[in-house]
């Protein structure tokens, strides 16, 4: 080959490869636009908080898929945190037992930055378990660190580092999820952490095997920052520490290398790197008492993160209901239905997920 032709060749190489690039890049989409999109989302209230930016930090509340299974109607001096149906994941929960415990979760942050922002108020069940109002009263704001953690909680689905939490701090996160009608349960000893782990795996080997269950998580990841930006909603695939993917290729990896094997494998990693366990059982298995679990499961995860603790859902001892019997009495609660897995310890952070914009969640 002659200096003519490599030099053709090489260039005619090197723009096939920029070509590609760019053609990759316009799949995929921006990293540097996802993370500011997440970081507006997550930006400070003002003072007093108007009532679209204490809306925007309810949205910031865990929740089952990263569905955002929620609604908010704004009355004179009300908001009524709404169950959204449409949002439903009926594979992985058939009873909307998560969507509850979401609106939990999402009415307990709304309550958290109203007080600590110039709009104090009181929480309340609907007598019929299906909502939940906020109501504005008159009153000082009562400033709470957790506020401050809102915008900072991330389930972090990654192994963490294994260093043991304080006492102390353990102490703090059950103060934190202190509610009437709800128990919290630690687990530390490696024993019964261990045994933890071997319901998880075996309840997500089954849900493996469940055609329709895969079907329906794979309709909520956003396997790159394009389609995560463009439905503000879903499991972001680097939020779980991979790496980004044109949405067909993604799907194409999920189809034939997620694997029982793999992810079980991987959960038992994560769990054996965790400090503990945490495990939520509401005194009745009704509405009324999953959004009750909500609310103190978003405490504690506000409050580990407001002491650099990560956490991370592991229910799938929960969601097959086969072990939810044998959870209870592991964690001294026989009788009762476990309602929320976490896992807990100190790890690095991930990206951030994304929501949908207020306007899309008035009802």
């Amino acid at each position: 080959m002659n200096r003519r032709s490599f030099v053709v060749g090489a260039s005619g190489g090197a723009l096939m490869m920029a070509s590609g690039a760019i053609a990759w890049m316009s799949a995929v989409g921006s990293m540097v636009d996802y993370e500011a999109y997440a970081n507006g989302l997550r930006a400070g209230l003002t003072m007093p908080a108007d009532i679209r930016g204490l809306l925007r930090y309810a949205t910031l509340a865990a929740n089952s898929h990263n569905t955002r299974p929620w609604r908010f109607r704004v009355g004179e001096g009300i908001i009524d945190v709404l169950p959204d149906f449409s949002r439903r994941t009926p594979a992985v929960d058939p009873e909307d037992h998560h969507l509850f415990v979401s609106l939990g979760c999402a009415a307990e942050n709304l309550a958290i930055a109203a007080t600590s922002s110039g709009r104090p108020g009181e929480l309340e069940m609907h007598p019929d378990g299906d909502w939940a109002r906020y109501a504005f009263v008159s009153g000082s704001i009562r400033t709470s660190p957790l506020c401050a953690a809102i915008p900072k909680r991330q389930s972090t689905r990654t192994e963490y580092d294994r260093r043991p939490v304080p006492a102390a701090e353990l102490a703090l996160l059950e103060q934190a999820a202190a509610m009437p009608g709800v128990h919290l349960v630690l687990v530390t000893d490696r024993t019964r952490v261990n045994k933890v782990k071997d319901l998880v795996v075996a309840a997500n080997g089954i849900q493996m095997a469940d055609l329709a269950f895969l079907n329906e998580l794979e309709q909520w990841i956003r396997f790159n920052p394009r389609s995560a930006i463009r439905s503000g909603d879903g499991l972001f695939y680097a939020a779980k520490g991979n790496p980004v993917l044109p949405s067909a290729f993604g799907r194409f990896a999920f189809e034939r290398l997620f694997t029982a094997g793999t992810e079980n494998d991987k959960y038992a990693r994560q769990i054996d790197s965790s400090a503990g366990i945490a495990v939520f059982v509401g005194d009745r298995a009704d509405r009324a008492h999953w959004f009750k679990v909500g609310q103190a499961c978003q405490r504690f995860a506000l409050t580990a993160t407001y002491l650099g603790i990560k956490v991370a859902f592991v229910n799938q001892p929960v969601e097959v209901a086969r072990f939810r019997s044998e959870l209870a009495g592991l964690v001294g609660q026989a009788g009762r239905r476990p309602d929320i897995v976490l896992r807990f310890g100190y790890g690095s952070t991930l990206p951030f997920s994304l929501r949908r914009p207020v306007e899309a969640v008035l009802a």
